[in-house]
């Protein structure tokens, strides 16, 4: 029985662990090959930050996983930020694999615990150039091989809950998140005659790095001095209508699936939450 992608091709940003890496193995399962870029490194080099970098061994691992599906994987160590890197490695995965039917614009950061009027120029440039225009420049350097193929394609963009409502003490993320679904909707009306499809997915608490480390255990509990994930989830769970406190990335990655698929042909310009009813809050 064919997948659901059966030899089409996904240009995947972010691909080195937690969401990426789960967009990358799913697709691949639906028979889908893999164009997969993470920065492998930290957004500001030399320095540490709270949430732990990806590493080119976690790109290596989500591409042996790829392989090991029967699927075919082209990899690169790019940054979002860097429009002509990320044009490279689309056109040379294109080139390699042949074609380009799906994006995945998955790349970003996250932060938390200034004010927005507090927040430094540095903190809220490296979130908007990461979160929003690293967005449109994996899309603008993808659109025009899906157009060149004359099948129409899908475009998925990960936005978030904090896309859709605002949260405090991170105010840069709420803002590129909500100007993704700007991106969504102008990119969706502009391709639409090309057979171009694109949505948004905005996930609540995932279970990756970007929430499982250190730093934000004592941010969502900062009145205990060696917080773990059970003493968090009390506090994430508040921000939901299920019993749960988070999701887990493959949920990210079904959602993306159904976009990616023929099953949604004829849906575009959607924000679809994955985030156990945190909207109805």
């Amino acid at each position: 029985m064919a997948g659901r992608l059966e030899d089409k091709v996904a240009f995947i940003t972010g691909a080195a662990r937690g969401q990426g890496r789960a967009h990358a193995v799913r697709q691949a399962q639906e028979g889908a090959d893999i164009i997969a870029i993470d920065i492998c490194g930290p957004i500001r080099p030399g320095t540490e930050t709270a949430i732990p970098a990806s590493t080119p061994e976690d790109l290596a691992e989500t591409a042996e996983i790829v392989k090991n599906l029967g699927r075919r994987i082209v990899t690169a160590e790019v940054d979002v930020r860097d429009f002509d890197a990320v044009k490279a490695a689309v056109d040379s995965g294109v080139e390699q694999l042949g074609r380009l039917d799906i994006v995945v614009a998955n790349a970003g950061i996250g932060n938390g615990g200034d004010l927005l009027h507090e927040t430094s120029q540095q903190d809220w440039d490296e979130m908007i150039d990461t979160n929003l225009s690293g967005v449109w420049k994996s899309v603008k350097a993808a659109v025009p091989h899906i157009i060149a193929g004359g099948r129409g394609g899908s475009i998925i963009l990960t936005s978030s809950v904090g896309g859709l409502k605002a949260y405090p003490h991170c105010g840069n993320y709420v803002a590129a998140k909500h100007g993704v679904v700007g991106l969504m909707r102008s990119f969706g009306v502009e391709l639409g005659q090309h057979m171009i499809r694109v949505n948004s997915v905005h996930p609540t608490h995932v279970s990756t790095d970007m929430i499982m480390n250190e730093g934000t255990w004592k941010l969502f509990r900062p009145d205990l001095e060696n917080p773990g994930p059970d003493d968090m989830a009390p506090i994430c769970q508040l921000f939901h209508t299920l019993p749960i406190p988070w999701v887990d990335a493959e949920d990210i990655a079904n959602a993306a699936l159904f976009f990616a698929s023929d099953e949604s042909r004829y849906v575009t310009g959607v924000t679809l939450p994955v985030d156990a009813g945190s909207c109805l809050k």
